[in-house]
């Protein structure tokens, strides 16, 4: 998933200001998955991993992924450049990582199994039917 963030605040980044930034999450490498998770502990003050339980919850490492994918279509510009980002632009960022681990609408396909799921089967006969019969 690519696309673009505009900053409502800008951050200078080498001497620019930049009000833009360009990401690209199928971009993203393992090192700079790796990379991401660690600088996630490092900030939070964290040593045990992830606190949250599940990938899926932790928050600040879906920010990081999304500084990943920001470095990963933009080499120039450097994880620490992309703390600095501060107000509504930390959702905006957040939501890229967030969207990496949880692509939009595959959060309802958690089953892999290749078995049907079991139905419960219905009554053949009306519930007020059978209850008469049986007097």
């Amino acid at each position: 998933m690519n696309g673009t963030i505009k900053l409502n605040n800008p951050i200078e980044i080498n001497g620019k200001k930049v009000k833009e930034l360009t990401y690209d999450t199928d971009a993203i490498t393992a090192t700079q998955f790796a990379e991401a998770d660690a600088r996630k502990m490092r900030a939070s003050g964290s040593k045990g991993g992830n606190l949250s339980g599940a990938v899926e919850l932790d928050y600040s490492f879906h920010l990081y992924l999304g500084f990943a994918a920001i470095v990963a279509v933009n080499p120039e510009i450097d994880m620490s450049d992309l703390e600095r980002i501060k107000g509504a632009d930390v959702m905006e960022v957040m939501k890229v990582g967030r969207n990496f681990i949880i692509r939009p609408g595959e959060a309802s396909q958690d089953d892999d199994s290749d078995e049907p799921s079991e139905t419960t089967p219905e009554r053949s006969t009306p519930q007020s039917q059978s209850s008469n019969e049986n007097q």
